[in-house]
């Protein structure tokens, strides 16, 4: 049997998503809304809401961010959708600019 190993995250990523699960609490609160009444709109558990709650990581990031859209936590500094669209609009025109695929040489320069 192949050992199976736990994935490991730096602690700026575990720190971020603690943050995002505390903004999410804290929505959640200031909206007098139950844990219940949350994850129902959400369409997920009340377990799953509480791992999110608490920055676990093993959950997926999309139902962080359908949670937080749905306490009102502002996502990437935007508070509405079309700053978001505006924002992507621009990350892909940039992303246009650039190469499909990046290529290393193969050859390493290590003459200093």
């Amino acid at each position: 049997m192949i050992p199976v190993r736990k994935r490991t995250y730096c602690r700026a990523t575990r720190e971020a998503t603690e943050l995002l699960g505390k903004l999410i609490r804290l929505g959640r609160k200031e909206r007098r809304m139950t844990a219940h009444e949350l994850a129902g709109r959400a369409g997920i558990s009340r377990a799953t809401l509480q791992k999110i709650e608490n920055g676990d990581l093993r959950c997926e990031i999309g139902l962080f961010f359908e949670v937080a859209t749905l306490v009102g936590v502002q996502l990437f500094g935007a508070d509405d959708a079309a700053t978001i669209q505006m924002q992507s609009a621009r990350i892909q025109d940039k992303l246009a600019l650039l190469p499909h695929s990046i290529r290393t040489s193969g050859k390493v320069d290590d003459d200093f």
